[in-house]
């Protein structure tokens, strides 16, 4: 079974406000998720987590704490989601052409993600 490692990161404004960035790929399009990609063979996750932010926000990062490890069975893969708090230097912009948007923390719930996701907010609302 194919094994996929997806990093994300969580990025907070000067208000604590989390970034989110809204999907244009085909399978999740127009659900929201906390920015990041594929780990390439050879990265680690934090080399990853640095370059998927500056290719897709134009920031420069530094990798922080582990906020949580989602494994996700799903059909013809198993997806790790490694999600790290994230300091950064510049102004986020979607690169890619993505809508991102700065939620609070209490309306994370109102932004439809994909499953792998809603843990991350589970935890995020439990103050972690």
């Amino acid at each position: 079974m194919k094994q996929l490692h997806v990093v994300a990161a969580i990025l907070r404004d000067a208000d604590g406000r989390v970034l989110l960035a809204q999907r244009t790929d085909a399978e999740h399009a127009g659900l929201w998720e906390f920015p990041g990609g594929k780990v390439e063979p050879g990265e680690t996750p934090e080399v990853a987590l640095v370059r998927e932010l500056r290719e897709e926000l134009g920031i420069d990062a530094v990798v922080g704490n582990a906020i949580i490890r989602v494994h996700m069975q799903q059909p013809e893969k198993h997806l790790l989601l490694d999600v790290r708090e994230v300091s950064f230097v510049g102004a986020p912009q979607g690169l890619e052409g993505q809508a991102l948007a700065w939620a609070a923390p209490d309306t994370l719930r109102d932004y439809p993600m994909p499953p792998a996701d809603l843990p991350v907010v589970d935890t995020l609302l439990r103050g972690n």
